[in-house]
């Protein structure tokens, strides 16, 4: 989950409120069919079998959920039960960790305040996202990771604690380890070689740069690119995707946040991904079909479906 950049797209002014709240057109469909690598349906609105129709209609027929919390992580993980095109992954966010620990207000959780937790609760926590994270429609641990733009100096050890316990949990159950990483590229990347990564990695929502994603390349780790590489100030994300590999793309909406452009500021949803990956497909001048073969290939192959 990332946070939204300003959604003020026309000159002079934000967009009138209900201009924002009216949902895109449904793009063309994509002749082949991929994935939402993540996204955030219980953020959504609408049900989660209109959102599916609505994705499968335009060649997006599987979406990857992505749990933030413990009410998240166990959400997801019922949805994917309950949805033979929905897998789950499970964690609690990095801005989660602290927010438990020292019942920090500014955490990204929108459940309000909360009295301080201490280790044992956060242990607890994680106790329960590694039982979640055994069931088989579980594909995923994510997202975790590093968070510094939100999350203060006190803290990151609850933070880093977290994400060292993911990484864990991630590598004993054979799952794919999904990072949110803001502003802290060095710092992801130094916990995961002094952990020992796991044999799948997910930079959810590419954040670095060109020299990263070669860094991210050397290592073997995907990286997932979302709506926010079509926005004018994101040159250092489209000069990412230009070096990295093809066969480490993913692509995913992050939805409800990062919409791409044309229709930034206003709802995203899986349905929206034809959008993103034609844009990408621009960007690395490879046909469009190609790009979605690859990614298709790679989501299944990072998720194991």
């Amino acid at each position: 989950m990332a946070a939204t950049a300003s959604n003020s797209d026309k000159p002079g002014g934000a967009r009138s409120q209900s201009e924002k709240d009216v949902p895109p057109p449904l793009p063309a469909p994509l002749n082949v069919p991929v994935a939402d690598s993540h996204t955030h349906l219980d953020m959504q609105q609408g049900s989660v079998s209109e959102a599916l129709a609505k994705a499968a209609s335009v060649g997006v027929t599987t979406v990857v959920q992505v749990g933030c919390d413990l009410a998240g992580s166990r959400w997801a993980a019922e949805t994917a039960a309950a949805h033979e095109s929905v897998w789950a992954t499970v964690a609690l966010h990095p801005n989660e960790a602290p927010r438990i620990v020292l019942g920090d207000p500014d955490g990204w959780s929108r459940q309000g305040a909360r009295e301080p937790g201490g280790d044992a609760a956060l242990d607890a926590a994680l106790e329960e996202i590694d039982a979640l994270a055994a069931l088989p429609h579980v594909r995923g641990v994510g997202e975790t990771g590093l968070d510094f733009f939100r999350t203060g100096p006190e803290g990151m050890a609850a933070q880093e604690h977290s994400f060292r316990r993911h990484i864990d949990i991630a590598k004993r159950h054979g799952k794919a380890l999904v990072i949110h990483d803001r502003e802290a590229h060095a710092d992801v990347l130094r916990v995961l070689a002094e952990e020992g990564a796991p044999e799948t990695v997910v930079f959810h929502c590419y954040s670095g740069d060109a020299e990263m994603a070669k860094v991210c390349a050397e290592a073997g780790y995907y990286m997932s690119f979302a709506g926010n590489v079509t926005f004018k100030n994101a040159q250092h994300l489209r000069d990412a995707l230009a070096v990295a590999p093809l066969d480490l793309v993913l692509v995913e909406t992050d939805a409800p946040f990062l919409t791409p452009v044309p229709y930034r500021g206003r709802p995203n949803a899986p349905y929206l991904i034809p959008v993103t990956l034609r844009a990408m497909a621009g960007y690395r001048g490879v046909d469009e079909d190609a790009l979605a073969t690859a990614v298709a290939a790679n989501t299944a192959r990072a998720f194991g479906y």
